[in-house]
């Protein structure tokens, strides 16, 4: 009776979590709704993962060394602490005293050295370990781990967060690997989970029981599951989502503001339609930013200005921001012997809310500088399998809770093994060395700007906009992250009003 009180005190449809007073309340089971897709479930924690609820999963399941942090781009998680040589090279990372698999067993250096050689042997992992090679990644006694850098690296640290779940050293059955998590894994059918509460967590305490993970086609399908009580939390619901629940006094609101990009990619390698520096700049000035943000995201997002990491502290400055010019991007088409007679392909998916409106918004918005685009919606498997890193042109999404180094480093280096766009470029790739070598903060500094410059005026990307993170949630759940990007799944301090 006393909750009921309170909710009917607390008024309908407002954004912003609700807060109820009081010390935490152990107990009970949240019931999260996670986007997903059957043909792109990935059980394994170094692989690909373009599920959301298979990221959420082995985020609860699995630790980092370290994690996104709120006043501080990277916080200590399994990796209590970390220190570097002098000329940034040499990493040395402490584990967590008392941290155990949940099998019982303590983690020790070799498990990191075997997860972090594991996940850097991926076809992916040079982009997610950046300059580190396997064979230079080692043990110093049982709980320190040393990695060796190619070049002097600030943003190493950074590189460790998000992916370098840890799993036993020698682990051969990879699906089924005791994590060091918040939460140990009882059940797994079909992209479904469930996951009961690790008392013995070094990171200390927990409050909810357990975690069940429902995967959801569609934000709609998911919000309707939330409506109907059969879920606690919709996570990244989305602006149309959110909409459908306005008025409903059980359900709180939560708004994430700047959360992902959603840019869409152009080829530059020789033979794409868009390897003409100038063809992608026009392309950049014939979208119509203001109005993708009012009509894609419903309102729900800022203008981007083709720079991706809004999490950095000196992100875009100094760099105007880019506005629809429908002249000058007709006079670069023209300037480039751009074919306007042909139909070009644009490839994108339905894995998160907004993504598929963005590309069918941008092709009617060029067409107006006499490019004609035809949107194709890809199954999440099929475009991750046989579309991302290899078609001209499509859509991607990022978490912003990054630095600009972060995300250069990962997706836009000549070498990296993820470059979306396959953007070849020697001058971005020493500003890039410049700035994650540089001890000085000034020639820091100068050298991000550099390299923001770069990126704004030739890479693959149209960072038109970035979307807001919209969850849905009971009113009784309460200490919900905040953080935007894949922070939101950082569930173990959540808990359940009674």
């Amino acid at each position: 009776m006393g909750f009921a009180a309170m909710l009917a005190a607390c008024g309908s449809g407002d954004d912003g979590p609700v807060v109820v007073s009081g010390p935490p309340q152990p107990g009970g089971t949240l019931r999260v709704g996670a986007l997903g897709r059957p043909g792109a479930i990935s059980r394994d924690p170094h692989g690909t993962q373009a599920n959301e609820s298979d990221y959420l999963i082995l985020s609860l399941r699995y630790d980092t060394l370290t994690v996104p942090g709120g006043q501080v781009l990277t916080k200590a998680r399994l990796a209590t602490a970390w220190q570097s040589s002098a000329d940034l090279r040499t990493w040395r990372f402490t584990i967590a005293p008392g941290a155990k698999f949940h099998d019982g067993k303590p983690v020790t250096a070799d498990d990191v050295v075997f997860s972090l050689r594991r996940l850097r042997d991926m076809p992916a992992g040079p982009s997610r370990l950046p300059g580190v090679r396997s064979e230079s990644i080692t043990a110093d006694g049982p709980g320190t781990v040393v990695l060796v850098s190619d070049y002097p690296n600030a943003e190493l640290p950074l590189s460790t967060r998000l992916a370098t779940f840890v799993v036993p050293a020698g682990t051969t059955d990879i699906e089924n690997a005791p994590g060091t998590g918040p939460f140990a894994l009882e059940w797994f059918r079909g992209g479904n989970a469930r996951l009961v509460r690790n008392r013995e967590w070094y990171g200390g305490e927990t409050y909810l029981d357990a975690v069940e993970v429902s995967v959801f086609e569609s934000p709609q399908a998911m919000a309707t599951a939330l409506l109907a009580g059969q879920i606690d939390l919709a996570s990244n619901a989305g602006a149309v989502a959110a909409r459908t629940a306005q008025g409903r006094k059980d359900i709180q609101t939560l708004r994430r503001t700047g959360d992902m990009a959603m840019p869409i990619v152009m080829r530059a390698a020789p033979g794409s339609p868009y390897a003409d520096a100038r063809v992608r700049e026009a392309l950049r000035l014939a979208v119509d930013r203001p109005a993708m943000v009012a009509q894609a995201l419903s309102g729900y997002g800022v203008v981007g200005n083709d720079v991706l990491g809004t999490g950095d502290p000196g992100f875009a400055r100094g760099l105007p921001q880019r506005v629809r010019d429908l002249d000058r991007a007709k006079k670069l088409l023209a300037e480039a012997g751009f074919d306007t007679g042909k139909t070009y392909r644009l490839s994108t998916t339905e894995d998160i809310a907004g993504l598929a409106e963005s590309a069918t918004l941008f092709a009617t918005q060029v067409r107006e500088a006499g490019v004609r685009i035809e949107v194709v919606k890809q199954e999440s498997g099929s475009f991750w399998e046989d579309t991302w890193l290899k078609g001209d042109l499509y859509t991607t999404y990022w978490g912003t809770n990054d630095s600009v180094l972060f995300l250069a480093g990962r997706i836009m280096l000549t070498d990296s093994s993820r470059n979306e766009a396959a953007w070849h470029d020697p001058e971005f790739d020493a500003a890039y060395q410049r700035a994650v070598g540089a001890p000085d903060p000034a020639a820091r500094a100068t050298a991000l700007t550099d390299l923001q410059r770069l990126q704004y005026d030739r890479s693959g990307y149209i960072v038109w906009g970035v979307a807001d993170g919209i969850d849905l949630a009971h009113r009784r759940v309460q200490a919900l992250p905040t953080l935007p990007g894949f922070g939101r799944v950082q569930l173990e301090r959540t808990w359940l009003a009674r």
